[in-house]
């Protein structure tokens, strides 16, 4: 299985992920022009970790995302379904609690964390209304959801730029540095059918979340929503 489909068959997106988890975050720094470090600082701030808290990372991969809430002293849970990515983390992370699991039947109790984050990873779950309900499940009560996702340029001539870099030039660089490029060929599909800010705001809310908002981040390539249980 070199790349999922966008029916998004958790067994199809478990296994591509696990191809390209050698040399994951190092093909997102390339293809997002560096920005990706950018927007996990975003995160970090949105997602306020303090001392102690325990912190929900979904979709962590190799936990490359998770290592700013562990420098704010929380307790953080990197989970993911890919036993690939989960493999990979452990080595350069062996100290932290990785955890496979399903986004859309979670491994954890009722009002576990104090706070949920999932970054680039709720678009590849199969059922993003169930993986909403279920985030909001684990969360204790009035703690908060943070959703990084690529999301839909607001500003209509570089949106039009951005599709044409996502289907004709983000294949070529994924080949030259990923050891699937046909991985990112599903990316860059999955983002293009995703829904917009508004959207998702409204599927959050449908979920049970309250005080749902979003930012923009890169002129809207990347979208940071918030709620709060």
């Amino acid at each position: 299985m070199t790349r999922a489909s966008l029916d998004k068959q958790p067994h199809e997106v478990a296994s591509m992920f696990d191809d390209v988890a050698e040399k994951y975050d190092l093909t997102n720094d390339v293809l997002s022009l560096g920005q990706a470090r950018l927007w996990r600082k975003e995160v970090a701030k949105a997602v306020d970790a303090r001392p102690a808290q325990k912190i929900l990372d979904l979709a962590a991969g190799t936990a490359t995302s998770s290592q700013p809430f562990v420098r704010a002293g929380a307790f953080v849970v990197p989970c993911d379904f890919s036993l690939g990515m989960l493999r990979v983390g452990k080595q350069r992370h062996p100290w932290m609690p990785f955890t496979a699991g399903d986004g859309m039947k979670l491994p954890f109790k009722d009002d576990s964390f104090d706070a949920v984050t999932i970054s680039f990873g709720l678009r590849n779950i199969q059922d993003t209304d169930e993986a909403l309900r279920e985030l909001y499940r684990v969360t204790k009560p009035g703690g908060r959801v943070v959703i990084c996702e690529f999301s839909h340029p607001t500003w209509t001539p570089f949106r039009t730029v951005y599709t044409e870099y996502l289907m004709r030039a983000l294949p070529p660089v994924a080949r030259a540095v990923s050891s699937n490029p046909d991985a990112y060929v599903y990316l860059a599909e999955s983002i293009r059918t995703w829904p917009t800010q508004p959207e998702l705001a409204a599927r959050l809310q449908g979920a049970g979340w309250g005080e749902v908002a979003w930012r923009d981040l890169t002129g809207g390539i990347v979208a940071l929503h918030r709620g709060i249980k």
